[in-house]
């Protein structure tokens, strides 16, 4: 399958994977995490986006708005009702200053190849290469086998960063064209997993073992949420996980940000996290990463490279 649907390339990527990357997000993922920093990737069908701000009340929208899904405020903005809203696009369509837009396109494999291998000269010099992130890429797998063929063709270097959620014979299907997994872990108690990610932690695990059982090259990442799975049993989790595994590349805890919640209101989707919940201090990080490296855990930077205790 040499079509896929996509939602953004980001050139210039150094937190996905080693080295300088470009990083294509495809649409669409089974999971529903509380704190999903791409909450856009989750439908896997084109969804409107609407910035208040930028509207600048011109009313063309309304005119082609066939389900009536679209009113003015007493300013003159757009107000976008998501229950009548299809998100067909025509109001995107005609949006000059780019208020609405569509989010989420089909796009083919070599279409997304000519963006990437513009900056070969940089992955060769830093190691990096090409990863496909999401939503969940895993959700696309024949798209995705042939983005990644094409582009080992190439010679780049190609990692997955996957939640791990999808059927056992599509890791297998997909072996021969990954060099690095990035692979999440999200919390140790399957009770609480499945309250952050409405998934079971069990299949996620089968599939975290079935790689590491054929020699994948694996790592660890894992999202740390203050007073959700920042508790010192979830940390205690994260040693045993790389004890059971010895051949993991290492673990990268990544800290929360909460840049995301201003997606929300573009999609209209509900807030579920509470505000309460902050970024967590530099100091907080490291007495992390300090727990864990005094248990013997292999902590890896963005970059892949191991982090120095300072």
């Amino acid at each position: 399958m040499n079509k896929g649907r996509i939602f953004d390339i980001q050139r210039f990527s150094i937190d996905n994977g080693p080295g300088i990357r470009t990083t294509v997000f495809l649409k669409g993922c089974p999971l529903r995490c509380l704190w999903c920093s791409n909450p856009e990737s989750q439908n896997p069908e084109p969804q409107l986006s609407y910035t208040v701000d930028t509207c600048i009340g011109c009313g063309e929208c309304i005119k082609v708005c066939k389900p009536m899904a679209i009113l003015q405020d007493s300013k003159g903005k757009a107000v976008v009702d998501r229950v009548r809203c299809t998100n067909c696009g025509d109001c995107a369509a005609v949006c000059y200053p780019g208020a609405l837009v569509m989010v989420g396109h089909d796009a083919e494999v070599d279409e997304i190849l000519e963006v990437v291998l513009r900056d070969r000269d940089y992955y060769a010099s830093s190691g990096g290469g090409i990863t496909v992130s999401g939503g969940e890429p895993l959700m696309q797998p024949q798209f995705l086998q042939a983005l990644l063929h094409a582009a080992r063709n190439e010679r780049l270097h190609c990692c997955v960063d996957t939640s791990g959620f999808a059927r056992p014979e599509v890791f297998d299907y997909l072996r021969s064209v990954v060099d690095l997994w990035l692979f999440d872990y999200k919390e140790t108690d399957p009770l609480r997993h499945y309250t952050f990610t409405r998934s079971e932690l069990s299949t996620i695990l089968k599939r975290l073992e079935q790689l590491h059982d054929t020699g994948a090259d694996i790592i660890l990442r894992c999202p740390m949420i203050p007073d959700h799975n920042t508790r010192q049993d979830h940390l205690d989790g994260i040693v045993a996980l790389t004890r059971r595994l010895p051949n993991l590349q290492g673990v990268e805890l990544l800290p929360y940000f909460d840049i995301w919640r201003d997606k929300l209101k573009r999609f209209g989707i509900t807030d579920i996290l509470p505000k309460s919940v902050k970024p967590p201090s530099p100091e907080t990080v490291k007495s992390w990463n300090d727990y864990l490296r005094n248990r013997g855990v292999r902590l890896l930077g963005a970059d892949g490279k191991v982090k120095s205790s300072k």
